[in-house]
C-alpha cells in the first residue's frame, strides 16, 4: 500500500527586487526573480520503507520535506498521502493531517522542558481533531496510550523525569515517542541524530531500525551517508531534481555497531 505518491512536485519562490532605471529618475522598478526549488519531483513509498533523504546544501531537501511534512503546498504536482490529496487541501485537512498522518522527530528535540516525558507524549492528543466517526480521547486513554508509547522506546522508568533530568538519547527517544502516539502514516525525522554523540546516535538509529522492522514507515532526511546505510533506500536530490533512487543492498545494523563501538571504546566508558 502507498503512503506517499508525489508526481511531478514543483516549488517556486519569487524573490522581489528593486532597482532605479537611471540617476534621474527618483522612481524604481521592481524585479521578481523566480527561484526554482523542485524541479518535477516524483516520490513514492510503501507501508513500512525506511526511505533516507539526501543531497548537498541548496538540493530542495528542506523544501521536499516541508512539503512532505504539509509544512508547505507545491507550485504545481499533487500529492497523496495515505490516500489524501494534500496539495489541494484548506488549512483545516492540513492540520488534521499534520496531527495524525505524519509524526515529527527534530534534531532539536523540541520538547517541553517544564512538562514530564509522559506529558510530553500525550500533547498531540490534546491537539487531536474531531473526525465525525472519531470519539475525543478521555484523560485516561490519553495516559495509557502516552504510556504504550514511551515503553515501546524502552523509556517505560522514566515516563515522570522532565527533559533536564533526561540524557540527550533519552530526550529523543520521548520525541520518537511523541511522534507515534497518534498511530501516523508515517514518521519524518529531520536530522534526528544531529544533537548527539556517536553512542546515542547508533542507540536511534537502532530504534529506528526497530520500528521499521514492526511496520513502521520512516523517511529521514540527513546529510550523513553512514546513517543512511541503516536504511533501506536513499533518494538523493541535486538543483531540485531527484537524481537517483537506490536501495540499499548492504544494509548496516545499528544495534551492532553500537555494541562494537562500545567495545572498541570501553576505556572511555568506564571513565564516565
Amino acid at each position: 500500500m502507498s503512503v506517499i505518491e508525489m508526481r511531478q512536485i514543483k516549488r517556486e519562490y519569487r524573490m522581489e527586487g528593486k532597482h532605479k532605471k537611471s540617476r534621474s529618475k527618483s522612481k524604481t522598478d521592481t524585479t521578481a526573480v523566480v527561484v526554482r526549488a523542485l524541479r518535477g519531483v516524483d516520490f513514492f513509498a510503501e507501508e513500512g520503507e525506511f526511505v533516507s533523504v539526501m543531497g548537498p546544501s541548496g538540493s530542495g531537501k528542506s523544501t521536499l520535506m516541508n512539503i512532505l511534512g504539509c509544512l508547505d503546498k507545491p507550485t504545481a504536482g499533487t500529492y497523496m498521502l495515505d490516500g489524501i490529496e494534500t496539495s489541494k487541501s484548506n488549512s483545516n485537512t492540513f492540520a488534521f493531517i499534520r496531527n495524525r498522518k505524519i509524526g515529527f522527530v527534530f534534531q532539536s528535540f523540541n520538547l517541553l522542558s517544564r512538562t514530564t516525558a509522559l506529558e510530553n507524549v500525550e500533547l498531540p492528543l490534546f491537539y487531536r481533531q474531531r473526525h465525525r466517526n472519531e470519539k475525543r480521547h478521555t484523560n485516561k486513554k490519553r495516559k495509557e496510550m502516552a504510556i504504550a508509547a514511551l515503553r515501546e522506546v524502552g523509556l517505560g522508568d522514566r515516563m515522570d523525569h522532565f527533559p533536564s533530568q533526561l540524557s540527550g538519547g533519552q530526550q529523543q527517544r520521548v520525541a520518537i515517542a511523541r511522534a507515534m502516539v497518534n498511530d501516523p502514516a508515517f514518521i519524518l525525522a529531520d536530522e534526528p541524530t544531529g544533537n548527539l554523540d556517536s553512542e546515542m546516535a547508533l542507540e536511534i538509529m537502532g530504534l529506528f531500525q526497530q520500528l521499521n522492522d514492526k511496520g513502521k514507515t520512516i523517511i529521514m532526511v540527513t546529510h550523513e551517508p553512514d546513517l543512511a546505510a541503516y536504511t533501506k533506500r536513499i533518494i538523493t536530490l541535486r538543483d531540485g531534481g531527484l537524481v537517483s533512487d537506490t536501495p540499499v543492498y548492504i544494509r548496516r545494523n545499528a544495534l551492532e555497531d553500537l555494541a562494537q563501538w562500545k567495545k572498541n571504546n570501553a576505556s572511555i566508558l568506564e571513565e564516565k
